[in-house]
């Protein structure tokens, strides 16, 4: 909290919130970023024995396997928040489960679940779409950029050649 804030408080505020702060358990932050690293990683692998099964028994190759796969990532990560049980798995993970595809696509499925209840278009639609729309625009902005920057630095590798 910085200085202005704290000169608004009273001194049995600024107290309370000198004690709280002392009693504040210490976040396990090693454990954390280990638990997130497997669930990550475990997440990935769970994509690449996907993608290996598209490409061995789809016939697609390396990087056509690709979309096919993300979208069997979504699948199983939609499946697993209906039941509850991704919800499990990321209070368990933190991070590991937010930062993959999966993650995106648990946030937008436990937004459209919440919020049923108002009706398709202002409950799932709107509550849904409130999240996805600041991501898309960032990545939107973001391939807008990098292909600028790719047009200026390599102009002979136009069109991905």
């Amino acid at each position: 909290m910085s200085d202005e804030k704290n000169k608004k408080l009273t001194p049995v505020q600024q107290e309370y919130k000198e004690f709280a702060n002392k009693r504040e358990p210490a976040r396990p932050v090693i454990k954390n970023c280990i638990r997130a690293f497997f669930a990550g990683g475990t997440i990935c692998l769970i994509g690449q024995a996907i993608q290996e099964m598209f490409v061995h028994w789809g016939g697609f190759d390396e990087k056509k396997a690709g979309n096919p796969t993300v979208a069997v990532l979504i699948i199983i990560s939609v499946i697993l928040t209906s039941m509850g049980v991704y919800d499990k798995i990321a209070q368990w993970a933190g991070a590991g489960s937010a930062v993959p595809v999966t993650g995106f696509a648990n946030s937008m499925a436990s937004a459209a679940i919440e919020h049923r209840s108002e009706g398709l278009v202002l409950g799932v639609g709107s509550k849904m779409f409130k999240l996805a729309g600041p991501v898309i625009v960032f990545g939107v902005v973001a391939a807008f950029i990098v292909g600028i920057f790719h047009l200026v630095f390599n102009p002979s590798g136009v069109g991905g050649q």
